[in-house]
């Protein structure tokens, strides 16, 4: 036998041998594959991900909880900033429990919840700040590390969370604005889908503070995102009474749509913009139906804060030397919706 082929017969060994030395199964995560759609029930009912079969790395040993001021099974924003939630987790070998409601009181019971099990981190949204105090002060207290997103960018230092994951509202509605002084509209409608969130309330701060016209806002939050066919039906009759608006600010795409059907309902030339993308906001951006979306990339929201607890856990990192991180805002308008969109199709944006 040449010597050329004994080095081969002996390289072919050694990857056999440590091939059967590797052979046990891959270690579990916890994740929630993305073609795999699984029910949030609204009183905040926690679940934990189903286990993925090829992790990216090794099991981190780490549970993290995540609360929001929404069920993300039944609203397409929230939805996405799970995804990303998932997807970190899958990347980090983390178990992830996830759940939300638009009730605040059981949302903080879902905190609570998550701080007796002693799971090590908490993500958590507080559009109702004084609804969630107590909660995420008992976290903090019990040495779980805790990161806020979404709404809560005035608030989180004071409730001893580590960083803040979103954007700066009253400064994306200032800026929503100077784009409607542009468009030379007069009178805007800026519809609040939900109580108590001081986030959207900002938004129409910000939008009235640049805006040289007048600001009406409009309170649809009996239906919101719940009855999105009542919503569409106020706003249509808002429309038909007051034939002074000429342009509409949503702060949700779900509710976009609403107002967009409204809109093509009274048949009037109503100017459209909104908070947040969807694919079917997107399509309307396509179709020169809503001008543009204020952009404040949720799948962040979600993928960054398991990034960060991964981290502090791990190696006692922290992010954003005391200020927030910020994931926004951005435009999305004809220009750019096209490549957007592919990516929405994914449940990425």
């Amino acid at each position: 036998m040449s010597r050329l082929k004994v080095v081969s017969l002996l390289l072919v060994s050694v990857v056999l041998l440590a091939l059967v030395g590797c052979g046990g199964k891959a270690p579990a995560t916890a994740t929630k594959p993305a073609e795999e759609t699984v029910a949030v029930q609204p009183t905040a009912t926690e679940k934990v991900a189903p286990t993925a079969t090829q992790p990216q790395v090794t099991q981190a040993g780490l549970v993290f909880g995540m609360s929001v001021h929404a069920n993300p099974a039944e609203d397409s924003f929230w939805g996405v900033v799970e995804r990303g939630a998932y997807d970190a987790a899958n990347t980090y070998g983390i178990e992830l429990k996830s759940g939300g409601s638009s009730d605040p009181n059981e949302q903080a019971q879902l905190v609570e919840t998550y701080v007796s099990e002693g799971v090590d981190g908490i993500i958590v949204s507080l559009a109702n700040p004084d609804a969630l105090r107590d909660a995420v002060k008992k976290a903090v207290a019990a040495g779980i590390p805790v990161i806020t997103i979404n709404s809560g960018v005035d608030v989180y230092k004071e409730l001893g969370a580590l960083t803040h994951v979103g954007q700066t509202e009253f400064v994306a509605g200032q800026g929503a604005g100077e784009k409607f002084n542009a468009m030379g509209v007069s009178k805007v409608l800026c519809v609040i889908h939900e109580e108590a969130n001081i986030g959207l309330e900002q938004r129409c701060d910000g939008l009235t503070d640049t805006f040289e016209g007048e600001v009406e806002r409009f309170n649809v939050a009996t239906t919101g995102t719940r009855d999105i066919a009542g919503t569409l039906a106020s706003i249509q009759d808002k429309l038909t009474s007051d034939e002074s608006i000429d342009a509409i600010l949503t702060l949700n795409p779900d509710v976009a749509m609403a107002a967009h059907d409204a809109i093509q309902a009274v048949g009037r030339d109503v100017k459209m913009v909104t908070f947040d993308l969807s694919p079917a906001v997107l399509d309307a951006i396509e179709a020169g139906e809503i001008s543009f979306a204020i952009d404040q990339q949720q799948y962040l929201q979600g993928y960054l804060p398991v990034v960060f607890l991964y981290l502090y856990n791990t190696n006692l990192n922290t992010v954003g030397g005391g200020l927030p991180v910020l994931t926004g805002p951005g435009f999305v308008d004809k220009s750019n919706a096209a490549d957007v969109k592919a990516l929405a199709e994914q449940g990425t944006r």
